[in-house]
C-alpha cells in the first residue's frame, strides 16, 4: 500500500506541475509529450484524476 501512495503522490505532483505550466505559459506538457488527446494522454489524465481522488484519503492521516 505504501508504494501505491508514492505512485499516487507522484502522479498528483505531475498533474499539479502540468496545471502550473498551463496557467503560467499556456503550455500543456502532457499534450506536448504524448500528442493532443491521444490514448496515452487520456490515460495519463485518467491516472492523475484517480490519484487526486485517492489523495482524499490522506486527509484522514493529517494530524494537528
Amino acid at each position: 500500500m505504501k508504494i501505491l501512495n508514492y505512485i499516487v503522490l507522484t502522479l498528483v505532483i505531475i498533474g499539479a506541475l502540468n496545471w502550473l505550466l498551463v496557467g503560467l505559459f499556456q503550455f500543456n506538457l502532457v499534450d506536448t509529450l504524448f500528442g493532443q488527446l491521444s490514448i496515452i494522454t487520456r490515460i495519463v489524465y485518467i491516472l492523475v484524476g484517480l490519484s487526486g481522488l485517492w489523495s482524499i484519503a490522506f486527509y484522514g492521516r493529517v494530524s494537528d
